[in-house]
C-alpha cells in the first residue's frame, strides 16, 4: 500500500525532511490561500527537487479558520484512504493555526489516519503526535449535527434524534461540560463543530 503525507507547507526545510523520513509516494500540501513570496520560492524548489518521483498537490485552505482547514484535512482523508493509500500527516510545516486544524481534522478521521507527525526544528526528529478522537456518542452526535442544522428545540431535538426530552438535557449538559455547546445558550461551538467532521 502506498503512502501518501499531507502536510501542513510554508517553508522548504520541514517538508523536505519529512519526505526523506516517511518515503511518500505522493504528497499534498495544505497551503495558505494568501500565497506570499517565501512559500511560493519554497513550493517551486520542492517541485524542482522532489516533483519528478513524488505526486505533488495542493489545497489552498485558510490560515486561520481552524475549522474550514479541520474539514479540508478530514476530505483529503477520506479520499486517500478511499484510493486504499496509508495517510501520514506532518504537522510541522507551517502555521500554527494550520498544525491546529489539520491535527483536528485527523482526531476526526483518527480511525484512516495511520501516523501524525511533528518534525523538531533543532534536530529534525520525528516525534509521533497520539490519535486522539472526540469521544462523543452517536447520539450527542447527532444532536451536535442537529444543532449545527439550527434546530435549538430541546423539544424538536428530542423527537429527532428518538429519545426523551430529560436524556437530550442530560446529553446537552454533558455536551456544555465538554466545551462542545455554549454555555448560555444552545448553540454548538466550533469545538462542536470539529466533533461532528
Amino acid at each position: 500500500m502506498s503512502v501518501t503525507l499531507i502536510s501542513t507547507f510554508y517553508s522548504l526545510e520541514p517538508v523536505m525532511v519529512a519526505i526523506t523520513k516517511l518515503s511518500p509516494e505522493k504528497l499534498i500540501l495544505l497551503i495558505n490561500e494568501d500565497v506570499g513570496k517565501e512559500r511560493l520560492q519554497s513550493e517551486v524548489t520542492l517541485r524542482d527537487t522532489v516533483g519528478k518521483v513524488i505526486e505533488i498537490e495542493t489545497l489552498n485552505t485558510s490560515v486561520y479558520d481552524v475549522v474550514k482547514i479541520a474539514r479540508d484535512t478530514a476530505e483529503i482523508i477520506d479520499n486517500e484512504k478511499a484510493n486504499e493509500k496509508k495517510v501520514i500527516v506532518n504537522v510541522s510545516g507551517g502555521r500554527k493555526t494550520q498544525a491546529l486544524g489539520a491535527l483536528f481534522g485527523c482526531y476526526a478521521r483518527h480511525e484512516k489516519v495511520e501516523r501524525i507527525v511533528y518534525l523538531t526544528e533543532e534536530d529534525n526528529e520525528v516525534v509521533e503526535i497520539p490519535k486522539l478522537n472526540y469521544g462523543i456518542s452517536p447520539t450527542k452526535k447527532l444532536i451536535l449535527e442537529e444543532m449545527a442544522k439550527g434546530d435549538s428545540s430541546v423539544k424538536n431535538l428530542s423527537i429527532k434524534i428518538g429519545i426523551s426530552r430529560g436524556m437530550t438535557y442530560n446529553h446537552i449538559r454533558e455536551l456544555r461540560e465538554m466545551g462542545l455547546i455554549e454555555h448560555n445558550k444552545l448553540e454548538i461551538t466550533s469545538a462542536g463543530q470539529l466533533a461532528i467532521i
